[in-house]
């Protein structure tokens, strides 16, 4: 399982994109801004291929508060997506 622990600071994310993979998932950290407000948007999709390569169809995302506790969320929810986004690796 993923854990805070796991990942730099939001203040990493602010500047660029972060990028990682965990036992087959790939994963994006990135400051997304809503009607002028900062989210944090996490795209999870298969290995092998890099975010750009890979089908629209096999990469999902969702959007938390740009903060430690959006974060958290985040890593739960990447957690809980961890079986059906491997399902998809090739």
């Amino acid at each position: 399982m993923l854990a805070r622990a796991d990942f730099l600071s939001l203040n990493f994310v602010k500047k660029e994109d972060y990028t990682g993979s965990y036992q087959g998932m790939r994963y994006m950290l990135h400051q997304a801004e809503v009607e002028e407000e900062k989210k944090l948007q996490i795209y999870l999709w298969p290995e092998p291929f890099c975010f750009d390569v890979t089908p629209e169809e096999q990469k999902i995302s969702e959007m938390f508060p740009f903060s430690e506790d959006g974060l958290a969320q985040g890593i739960d929810w990447m957690n809980e997506q961890y079986e059906s986004v491997r399902r998809h690796e090739k």
